[in-house]
Order: structure tokens, then sequence, then C-alpha cells
């Protein structure tokens, strides 16, 4: 009975997180900002080249910041990214 009750103890650690709220919250806000020059608008691509260079962390690959932006909703395609949209404006 005691067997069942106790914790297998772990053969390996488990793994460190890397992306955390913060770094979330940091790519989010990134994402809301003004595009480069010479580009119209963020590319996931665009958004994990600029989070590695400013040391959001080690590496970002675009498949990260694609899965952050899916899961807080933030498509990359609307006019309205991060901002208030007009009064009167239709929903999308």
């Amino acid at each position: 009975m005691e067997a069942a009750l106790e914790r297998k103890p772990l053969e390996k650690p488990p793994r460190e997180i890397i992306f955390d709220g913060a770094f979330e919250a940091r790519l989010i806000a990134l994402a809301c900002s003004d595009a480069p020059e010479g580009n119209r608008r963020w590319t996931v691509r665009l958004l994990a080249d600029k989070a590695g260079e400013l040391k959001y962390a080690e590496s970002v690959s675009h498949m990260t910041v694609q899965r952050v932006l899916k899961k807080t909703n933030l498509i990359l395609t609307s006019a309205i990214i991060g901002k208030s949209p007009p009064k009167g404006a239709q929903p999308l």
C-alpha cells in the first residue's frame, strides 16, 4: 500500500522553462509595435529574428513565435494589431 502512495523518483530532472510569461509579454508587445522600416507588418520570422536580436532568449524559432501568437489569438494580418479599434468600426 505504501508503494502505491509514494512517488517514483525522477530519473532525469524536468526540462528548464525557457519561454515564460515574461518572454510572451515582451513578444506580444513587440508584435503590437510598428513593423520595422521596409516592412508593412510583422511576420513570425521577423519577430523571431528581432526577439533573438533583443536577447529575449538564447535563440527563438519562428514556430515558437507562432505558438505564442496562436495561444493569445493575436493575428498579424489584422489591421488593428494591439490597438483599440476606431469608434464606430465594424467588428471583424
